[in-house]
Protein backbone atom coordinates (compact mmCIF):
# COMPACT_ATOMS: atom_id res chain seq x y z
CA UNK A 1 0.00 0.00 0.00
CA UNK A 2 2.96 2.08 1.12
CA UNK A 3 4.83 1.36 -1.79
CA UNK A 4 1.79 2.41 -4.04
CA UNK A 5 0.76 5.30 -2.76
CA UNK A 6 4.66 6.61 -3.03
CA UNK A 7 4.70 5.48 -7.05
CA UNK A 8 1.54 7.00 -7.39
CA UNK A 9 3.04 10.52 -5.33
CA UNK A 10 6.47 9.96 -7.68
CA UNK A 11 4.18 10.29 -10.33
CA UNK A 12 2.07 13.78 -9.28
CA UNK A 13 6.07 15.17 -8.97
CA UNK A 14 7.01 14.23 -12.14
CA UNK A 15 3.87 15.70 -14.04
CA UNK A 16 4.70 18.95 -11.88
CA UNK A 17 7.94 19.16 -12.99
CA UNK A 18 7.48 18.49 -16.32
CA UNK A 19 4.67 21.33 -16.27
CA UNK A 20 6.48 23.62 -14.90
CA UNK A 21 9.75 23.43 -17.15
CA UNK A 22 6.88 23.71 -20.28
CA UNK A 23 5.64 26.71 -19.01
CA UNK A 24 9.13 28.19 -18.46
CA UNK A 25 9.90 27.07 -22.42
CA UNK A 26 6.71 28.65 -23.19
CA UNK A 27 7.10 31.78 -21.21
CA UNK A 28 10.73 32.62 -22.45
CA UNK A 29 9.48 32.62 -26.35
CA UNK A 30 6.43 34.40 -26.01
CA UNK A 31 7.68 37.34 -25.68
CA UNK A 32 11.16 38.43 -27.55
CA UNK A 33 14.05 41.13 -26.72
CA UNK A 34 14.47 44.38 -28.32
CA UNK A 35 17.09 43.37 -31.06
CA UNK A 36 19.75 45.48 -33.43
CA UNK A 37 20.38 44.03 -37.37
CA UNK A 38 21.73 45.75 -40.17
CA UNK A 39 19.54 45.89 -43.48
CA UNK A 40 21.24 45.35 -46.92
CA UNK A 41 22.05 48.69 -47.15
CA UNK A 42 24.09 48.81 -43.87
CA UNK A 43 21.73 51.01 -42.08
CA UNK A 44 20.61 49.58 -38.00
CA UNK A 45 17.01 48.59 -37.20
CA UNK A 46 16.05 47.86 -33.83
CA UNK A 47 13.15 45.82 -32.89
CA UNK A 48 12.08 49.10 -30.88
CA UNK A 49 12.01 51.33 -33.95
CA UNK A 50 8.67 49.79 -34.86
CA UNK A 51 6.94 49.80 -31.05
CA UNK A 52 4.39 52.45 -32.40
CA UNK A 53 2.98 50.28 -34.95
CA UNK A 54 -0.63 48.08 -34.52
CA UNK A 55 1.44 45.07 -34.83
CA UNK A 56 5.11 44.03 -35.96
CA UNK A 57 5.35 41.13 -38.48
CA UNK A 58 8.68 39.04 -38.69
CA UNK A 59 9.46 36.79 -41.71
CA UNK A 60 12.39 34.53 -41.74
CA UNK A 61 13.24 34.66 -45.21
CA UNK A 62 16.11 33.27 -47.53
CA UNK A 63 17.55 33.67 -51.37
CA UNK A 64 17.81 30.30 -52.06
CA UNK A 65 15.11 28.60 -50.62
CA UNK A 66 12.56 27.30 -53.15
CA UNK A 67 9.32 27.57 -50.82
CA UNK A 68 10.65 30.93 -49.62
CA UNK A 69 10.88 32.26 -53.14
CA UNK A 70 6.98 31.03 -53.94
CA UNK A 71 6.00 33.49 -51.11
CA UNK A 72 7.53 36.46 -52.79
CA UNK A 73 4.97 38.12 -54.59
CA UNK A 74 2.25 37.05 -50.97
CA UNK A 75 5.18 38.72 -48.93
CA UNK A 76 5.38 41.66 -50.55
CA UNK A 77 1.47 42.34 -51.28
CA UNK A 78 0.92 41.72 -47.54
CA UNK A 79 3.40 44.61 -46.98
CA UNK A 80 1.90 46.95 -49.22
CA UNK A 81 -1.90 46.38 -48.35
CA UNK A 82 -0.43 46.35 -44.11
CA UNK A 83 1.44 49.04 -44.01
CA UNK A 84 -0.90 51.15 -44.89
CA UNK A 85 -2.94 50.08 -41.62
CA UNK A 86 0.72 50.86 -39.53
CA UNK A 87 1.08 47.28 -39.40
CA UNK A 88 5.35 47.09 -39.49
CA UNK A 89 6.82 44.09 -41.96
CA UNK A 90 10.32 43.07 -41.27
CA UNK A 91 12.38 40.04 -43.14
CA UNK A 92 15.07 38.44 -41.26
CA UNK A 93 17.65 36.46 -43.03
CA UNK A 94 19.34 34.25 -40.92
CA UNK A 95 20.97 31.95 -43.96
CA UNK A 96 24.61 31.25 -43.17
CA UNK A 97 25.62 31.09 -46.65
CA UNK A 98 23.63 33.91 -47.69
CA UNK A 99 25.54 37.19 -48.11
CA UNK A 100 24.32 40.43 -47.50
CA UNK A 101 24.76 41.37 -51.16
CA UNK A 102 22.55 38.88 -52.51
CA UNK A 103 20.06 39.62 -50.24
CA UNK A 104 20.17 42.90 -51.61
CA UNK A 105 20.21 41.46 -55.23
CA UNK A 106 17.57 39.13 -54.22
CA UNK A 107 15.20 41.73 -52.93
CA UNK A 108 15.61 44.08 -55.66
CA UNK A 109 15.25 40.79 -58.48
CA UNK A 110 11.76 39.74 -56.56
CA UNK A 111 10.24 43.65 -56.22
CA UNK A 112 11.15 43.04 -52.21
CA UNK A 113 10.60 46.77 -50.73
CA UNK A 114 9.75 45.67 -47.34
CA UNK A 115 12.80 45.73 -44.64
CA UNK A 116 15.33 42.46 -44.83
CA UNK A 117 17.57 42.25 -41.70
CA UNK A 118 20.75 39.88 -42.15
CA UNK A 119 21.01 38.19 -38.66
CA UNK A 120 24.57 37.47 -38.84
CA UNK A 121 25.42 33.85 -36.43
CA UNK A 122 21.34 33.23 -36.14
CA UNK A 123 21.56 35.03 -32.88
CA UNK A 124 18.06 36.38 -33.56
CA UNK A 125 16.59 32.86 -35.07
CA UNK A 126 17.84 31.54 -31.94
CA UNK A 127 16.17 33.96 -30.10
CA UNK A 128 12.74 33.46 -32.32
CA UNK A 129 13.17 29.60 -32.40
CA UNK A 130 12.53 30.33 -36.17
CA UNK A 131 13.36 26.67 -38.08
CA UNK A 132 11.81 27.41 -41.54
CA UNK A 133 12.00 30.10 -44.57
CA UNK A 134 9.38 31.60 -44.58
CA UNK A 135 8.52 31.59 -40.77
CA UNK A 136 5.99 34.10 -39.66
CA UNK A 137 5.97 35.96 -35.60
CA UNK A 138 3.67 38.28 -34.91
CA UNK A 139 4.22 41.00 -31.79
CA UNK A 140 2.13 43.49 -30.26
CA UNK A 141 3.64 46.70 -28.90
CA UNK A 142 5.61 44.60 -25.99
CA UNK A 143 7.04 41.88 -28.13
CA UNK A 144 4.90 39.52 -27.12
CA UNK A 145 3.98 37.10 -29.70
CA UNK A 146 0.48 36.96 -30.97
CA UNK A 147 0.82 34.45 -34.04
CA UNK A 148 3.42 32.19 -35.08
CA UNK A 149 3.61 29.81 -38.09
CA UNK A 150 2.81 29.78 -41.54
CA UNK A 151 1.41 32.81 -44.16
CA UNK A 152 -1.18 30.37 -45.73
CA UNK A 153 -1.32 26.97 -46.28
CA UNK A 154 0.10 26.64 -49.22
CA UNK A 155 3.21 26.82 -50.98
CA UNK A 156 1.08 27.01 -54.47
CA UNK A 157 -0.47 29.77 -54.41
CA UNK A 158 -3.62 28.35 -56.56
CA UNK A 159 -4.08 25.91 -53.99
CA UNK A 160 -4.55 28.54 -50.42
CA UNK A 161 -7.71 28.04 -48.90
CA UNK A 162 -6.28 29.38 -45.45
CA UNK A 163 -4.67 32.54 -45.11
CA UNK A 164 -3.79 32.30 -41.61
CA UNK A 165 -1.41 35.64 -41.56
CA UNK A 166 -3.96 37.76 -42.56
CA UNK A 167 -6.53 36.28 -40.56
CA UNK A 168 -3.98 36.81 -37.61
CA UNK A 169 -3.91 41.01 -38.65
CA UNK A 170 -7.56 41.33 -39.32
CA UNK A 171 -8.16 40.48 -36.11
CA UNK A 172 -5.98 42.32 -34.11
CA UNK A 173 -6.74 45.45 -36.47
CA UNK A 174 -10.26 44.52 -35.18
CA UNK A 175 -9.10 44.65 -31.64
CA UNK A 176 -9.82 41.10 -31.68
CA UNK A 177 -7.96 38.41 -29.65
CA UNK A 178 -6.08 36.10 -31.97
CA UNK A 179 -7.97 33.05 -32.63
CA UNK A 180 -5.65 31.12 -34.19
CA UNK A 181 -2.50 32.20 -32.28
CA UNK A 182 -0.07 29.46 -34.00
CA UNK A 183 -0.24 27.24 -37.41
CA UNK A 184 2.73 24.74 -38.35
CA UNK A 185 5.23 26.44 -40.36
CA UNK A 186 6.82 25.04 -43.60
CA UNK A 187 9.83 25.50 -46.14
CA UNK A 188 13.71 24.89 -45.96
CA UNK A 189 15.38 24.83 -43.04
CA UNK A 190 17.16 27.52 -41.76
CA UNK A 191 20.77 26.99 -42.44
CA UNK A 192 22.74 27.70 -39.41
CA UNK A 193 26.48 28.40 -38.49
Amino acid sequence: MILKNFNSFKSVIIVLILSVIACANYSSTNKINNFTLQDYNGKEHSLSDYKDSKAIVVIFVATECPVSNAYNSRMEDLYKEYDQKDIAFLGINSNKAESVERIKEHAEDNGLTFTILKDKNNVIADEFDASFTPEVYVLNRKYEILYHGRIDNSKNEADVVTQDLKNALNEILAGKEVTTKSTKAFGCSIKRV
